[in-house]
């Protein structure tokens, strides 16, 4: 039996600015820059599609939402959108107007420092992981995370090896991979006995940065099934909720820390 609810969730951006405002956004890449009633920019953010992301602003549950979320959603009295070329572009003005503004509501980017993406990309030899200080051309990148993108890769790897090497586990990882020393790009090269299809956690990390990592740890807690060792399963558990909270965070784009 399904549950009703007794008051629905609290909309207070729909309520604000209506929901035309949500029906008429670019559907394409952009910036968006959160103001309160004095016009002071509270949040800057970049959408891949500005429609698709501010339509996870509408709702405000406070059963889901950390409340800092929450904090900001009371506060915006406008939205102001800026359409950039394509999701490139919209990522290098986020960055120039986090640096310019600093909003109060952002903590990533707003003093400068080195900006590092987590990229991958499917090879001839395997599947590609890297830090990189640039956006380079063939590669998927998500970025930029400053030094955090060095332990997110660092997880990625240890679940990415054990779901394309489910029999060798953590145990049969290269030395020094699983403390995180994997220089600027790491491979992990297929078995030759039924290699997997490597486009497909590839294509999961997509969704993974776009905010969605339960395809993701689906994939990897079926490739691993096969795991006995306790720390095994306890590593593979631990670095999985890590990514999903990360997901959580990407989608929203904010952060309690």
């Amino acid at each position: 039996m399904t549950q009703m609810l007794l008051f629905p969730d609290p909309r207070p951006l729909v309520e604000r600015l209506g929901p035309d405002f949500f029906r008429r956004a670019p559907e394409g890449p952009g910036v968006y820059l959160m103001r309160d009633a004095a016009d002071d920019v509270l949040y800057v953010g970049k959408a891949k599609s500005l429609r698709k992301r501010l339509a996870s602003y509408r709702v405000a549950n406070p059963d889901r939402l950390r409340r800092r979320h929450l904090r900001l959603l009371r506060s915006v009295a406008r939205i102001e959108l800026e359409e950039c070329g394509d999701e490139t572009a919209a990522l290098e003005r986020e960055s120039e107007l986090l640096r310019e503004l600093r909003p109060r509501f952002n903590r990533a980017g707003t003093w400068p420092g080195v900006r590092r993406f987590v990229a991958w990309r499917t090879s001839d030899r395997g599947l590609d992981l890297a830090v990189s200080v640039a956006v380079e051309p063939g590669w998927y990148f998500h970025g930029p995370l400053g030094g955090g993108a060095i332990p997110l890769r660092a997880a990625l790897a240890r679940l990415c090896w054990c779901a394309i090497h489910p029999r060798r586990g953590l145990a049969g990882m290269p030395e020094g991979w699983f403390r995180g020393r994997l220089g600027q790009v790491v491979t992990i090269a297929p078995p030759e006995a039924l290699p997997p299809d490597l486009e497909e956690p590839a294509r999961l990390m997509r969704a993974l940065f776009a905010g969605d990592a339960e395809p993701f740890a689906t994939w990897v807690r079926e490739r691993t099934s096969v795991l006995e060792c306790p720390f095994e399963v306890a590593s593979r558990e631990a670095d999985l909720e890590g990514l999903i909270e990360f997901a959580e965070r990407a989608a929203g784009k904010l952060s309690d820390g």
